[in-house]
């Protein structure tokens, strides 16, 4: 489904998304649309999509079109997702270590969505870094 989804195919693109949504969240998917992790990605943004709409705009990056910010935010991973609110880029204590962005797919709608309103609520309170609803530390459970 991530044709459905708009697509940014210039690095300048990526930064006028950023700088320039005043009162959304903008949910950005870094990876491959060939990808199998961001096929079910993308098919989870796009069913949400509709309904994040009052307070986020979510796009897709294909990161070897635009691989101006793979060493930026260290995209080395087949599938990421980043939170960026009115310039600034939003983390989340998802309970992994790594707090500046998603580096799995999301396969659950209604826990995406619940993050994107954690970032929203939080970043509008001026916050760089909030809590994700859910701890995702034992999502592989070893």
């Amino acid at each position: 489904m991530s044709y459905m989804l708009p697509h940014l195919h210039s690095g300048w693109e990526v930064d006028q998304a950023i700088q320039t949504e005043e009162d959304r969240v903008v949910v950005i998917r870094f990876g491959r649309d060939s990808d199998q992790t961001c096929m079910v990605q993308d098919e989870v943004l796009f069913g949400i999509a509709e309904k994040v709409k009052n307070f986020a705009v979510i796009y897709l990056v294909d990161i070897d079109e635009v691989p101006d910010f793979n060493s930026m935010y260290e995209l080395y991973d087949a599938c990421t997702t980043m939170f960026f609110y009115r310039n600034k880029h939003i983390m989340v204590d998802l309970g992994t270590g790594n707090n500046n962005k998603i580096n799995w797919a999301l396969a659950d709608k209604q826990e995406l969505i619940d993050i994107i309103e954690i970032v929203y609520r939080g970043a509008r309170k001026g916050r760089g870094l909030v809590v994700s609803p859910k701890d995702y530390s034992t999502k592989y459970r070893y």
